[in-house]
């Protein structure tokens, strides 16, 4: 067995960043920006109004008058100037005209006809948005990060009607066993429904993968066979069961057969010990365990790492953060535990029934809680790393 660290380090060695393709922004939310975007003007491209109100020109005090010019509205600019004892009603957006330094906003005006005073009560503010204030010509939306709602703004802000994406990987997932039957379907009397690979799909969707759920592959060399020529063409294929050691476990032989590469198999951790990986005709290869807690926690653990590598934000491990423990742990053994938790009022506690075939204590969980090899015992409000679910 290989530790968790040295198993996501070769992990990370099956792929590499894939190629950009171009993507409309109306479909490009939550892609990840692989070349930037660069503003061809300056936002605002002028000066503009920050309220309604009247645009003037000098400095202003109480009781002071002026007469009333014209207007300025938001894409209509009066293309006039102001000069001393003169306004131009200006509203949100509108351009400055030439000569105002300050906008007083209405508010602070009473109104006569043609003519305005001001009130008592001036603010200090100009009210004026300056020309360039939010971004200027050259100014860059950078690439290696996930497009978000702002991001997608800000990029429509600077014109881009497209955007250059990473591709999205492409997963095949491959649920395998006679014991297995689709929801949906009546299983016979020793037979469960499969679960995995919705999980899977969900998760790696979460992450910008295109996933293809494939028919379930039996225990027979004929079937797997099949299965595996069904995921040509996708950047990544990821088994479920059937790469253990027991006589019908046949993924690891069939794959070996069809040219696998293999990197490692069994990783000292729990749950997840039995984990192979490796390459297969040009595509990256995860064999995860059957148990569906085991094969969701490894999903967390390296193959959305992975995924964030394939879609060019670098390679990292699944992100972790401190919280205290609400009550005590007993030592841990010599494999990394990943230990469904619950998180509650800012401290951790271990969930008490950690069996890999439970997912109603996975469904309670909203954290793993990390523990080292041969992590000692652990007080209540001591700190353990956790990764959130």
């Amino acid at each position: 067995m290989i530790s968790v660290e040295d198993a996501l380090a070769r992990v990370f060695a099956l792929a590499t960043p894939l190629p950009a393709e171009p993507v409309p922004l109306r479909a490009a939310a939550g892609r990840v920006l692989a070349a930037p975007v660069i503003a061809p003007r300056d936002q605002p491209p002028f000066s503009a109004s920050a309220m309604d109100g009247y645009a003037v020109a000098g400095p202003v005090s109480p009781g002071q008058r002026f007469t009333v010019i014209g207007e300025s509205a938001a894409g209509r600019a009066s293309g006039l100037a102001v000069g001393a004892g003169q306004a131009v009603r200006i509203f949100t957006g509108a351009p400055l005209p030439d000569g105002a330094d300050r906008v007083v906003i209405q508010e602070d005006v009473e109104r006569s006809e043609s003519e305005i005073t001001l009130r008592d009560k001036l603010d200090d503010a100009t009210h004026i948005r300056p020309a360039g204030g939010d971004f200027k010509a050259g100014d860059r939306l950078e690439p290696g990060r996930i497009l978000t709602p702002n991001a997608l703004a800000l990029a429509a802000a600077m014109g881009a009607s497209s955007v250059t994406c990473t591709r999205k990987p492409v997963v095949s997932l491959m649920a395998t066993g006679d014991e297995l039957v689709m929801p949906g379907d009546t299983p016979g009397p020793d037979q469960i429904i499969a679960s995995n690979s919705f999980a899977l799909a969900a998760m790696f969707e979460a992450e910008g993968a295109e996933c293809r759920l494939l028919p379930i592959a039996r225990d027979t060399r004929e079937s797997l066979r099949a299965a595996f020529a069904l995921a040509a063409g996708s950047e990544l294929v990821i088994t479920t069961g059937g790469a253990s050691v027991g006589d019908h476990d046949l993924v690891c032989e069939v794959a070996a057969d069809l040219g696998m590469d293999r990197a490692f198999y069994k990783v000292a951790m729990r749950p997840g010990k039995p984990l192979m990986a490796g390459t297969l005709n040009g595509m990256a290869m995860v064999g995860l365990p059957g148990n569906p807690v085991s094969s969701i926690v490894c999903g967390h653990v390296f193959i959305r790492p992975l995924l964030r590598k394939m879609l060019g934000l670098g390679e990292a491990p699944a992100p972790r953060r401190p919280l205290p423990l609400s009550a005590p742990l007993p030592p841990n053994g010599p494999r990394a535990h990943y230990m469904r938790a619950v998180i509650t009022s800012g401290e951790v506690a271990a969930l008490e029934r950690q069996d890999s075939s439970l997912l109603t204590v996975l469904d309670a969980a909203n954290a793993l809680i990390v523990r080292p090899v041969n992590d000692p015992a652990r007080a209540a409000g001591e700190s353990v790393e956790v990764i959130d679910l």
